[in-house]
Order: structure tokens, then C-alpha cells, then sequence
């Protein structure tokens, strides 16, 4: 009997009877049961490797923190939302500084080439982060376009530290994306990187070529 025949033979018999339904088993995506430390540890571990820099801070204190980074970056030009909380805070404590801050809910044909060419650094929110992968997860707002994480050269981004999740898997359970999904999610593991050129890694050649993540406890 050829394998045709053995497979058409076993479909016959099964017509007349009620198909098994497989077990699914998850734990190959999720099932981590990492702690809290544990999560954070894996998510530095992970985005570090690809030259993502993490800086600890605290709810009272990021503000402070983003300061000190954007010094020490030598930043001119942030650009950044109106109604997010970060954006609200971060402007507060900036006002005294000499840093320009750029409104980025704007038509987009209005300042395309600003983005392009004199914004310094763009800081965004985050909806949380994946533990397994060393990512971040965006959902662009019109207040927070996706380009002001994807064009400057330096991308700030804002991480609630319990908002780390195990695994992508976990993400998209806990956040319930099959009854909301997402229409643009943004998953962004370390700075713009590439190596088409003769397998010569470079940063920078279609994105930010710095990430630094504040991540609030």
C-alpha cells in the first residue's frame, strides 16, 4: 500500500468518528515564572548585548535622570509628545534647561525634514518590555509618532520596570491583543543596526544609532 493510500485509508476512518483535539502546550513560549529581579536581569542582559544602555532610576527621580542623559549626550533638540505623562513631566523638567523642545503631534509634512536632519534625540513612552528577547513594545499614538523612536539619532525611552514581561507570548496574553490588536506595534530590540556591507556590523544606517531605556522602579 503506498502512503497515499495508507494516509486516504486513515482519513476514511476517522470520517465516521469525532477527530481527537490536540492538547495545545504553551510552555515552550511562555512558563517562565521569572521574578520580578529575574526579569530585569535577563532584559538588561539581553538589550546590553546589542548595545542598548540601561539607566536605573525611580518614579520620584527619572526626570532627574533623563537631565543627565541628555547632557551627557550633548542634546540640543528633544523631540517629544504633549499628552503622554512622560512627555508632561519631561517638558516640566526641562523648562529651565537649554535644551529646545520639539512638539512631534505635528503634521508630518510640516517638519519631515527637521526629523531628519537637526532633531538630536527623540523620547517616547513604552507599553512594556519582554524579558526573553531584550525588547521594548511601542504602540504610536499620533501624540508619539512612530518616527520619533525611528529617525533621531538617539531614542529615549521610558520603562516602568513592572511592565517587563517573560516572553512575547506573555505580552500578548496579559494585554489581551486577541480581542484589541494592535494596529501599529513597535518591538524594538537595541539601536539600528545592520551588516548588508561586507558582514561589517554598523549602527545607525536606518535608525537611531543610540537606545538608552530609563527603567523606573
Amino acid at each position: 500500500m503506498s502512503v497515499r493510500d495508507t494516509i486516504l485509508r486513515r482519513l476514511r476512518e476517522r470520517a465516521d468518528g469525532a477527530l481527537p483535539v490536540p492538547e495545545a502546550d504553551f510552555s515552550i513560549m511562555n512558563g517562565r515564572g521569572w521574578s520580578l529581579e529575574e526579569r530585569l536581569q535577563h532584559f538588561e542582559a539581553k538589550i546590553a548585548s546589542v548595545h542598548g544602555e540601561v539607566v536605573h532610576t525611580t518614579r520620584q527621580a527619572w526626570t532627574s535622570a533623563l537631565r543627565d542623559t541628555l547632557m551627557s549626550k550633548n542634546v540640543k533638540r528633544l523631540g517629544l509628545g504633549r499628552q503622554h505623562s512622560v512627555a508632561s513631566d519631561a517638558r516640566t523638567a526641562l523648562q529651565e534647561t537649554d535644551i529646545e523642545l520639539i512638539d512631534a503631534d505635528r503634521d508630518i509634512e510640516a517638519w519631515s525634514r527637521e526629523q531628519f536632519e537637526t532633531l538630536d534625540a527623540g523620547l517616547t513612552s513604552t507599553r512594556g518590555a519582554i524579558a526573553e528577547t531584550g525588547s521594548l513594545w511601542l504602540w504610536p499614538t499620533p501624540d508619539e509618532p512612530r518616527r520619533l523612536s525611528l529617525v533621531p539619532p538617539l531614542h529615549i525611552a521610558v520603562l516602568d520596570a513592572e511592565m517587563i514581561d517573560d516572553t512575547f507570548f506573555d505580552v500578548i496574553e496579559r494585554h489581551g491583543w486577541a480581542g484589541q490588536m494592535p494596529t501599529n506595534a513597535l518591538l524594538i530590540s537595541g539601536p539600528s543596526k545592520t551588516a548588508d556591507i561586507e558582514q561589517t556590523l554598523a549602527y545607525g544606517v536606518h535608525g537611531p544609532r543610540e537606545l538608552v531605556i530609563l527603567v523606573r522602579h
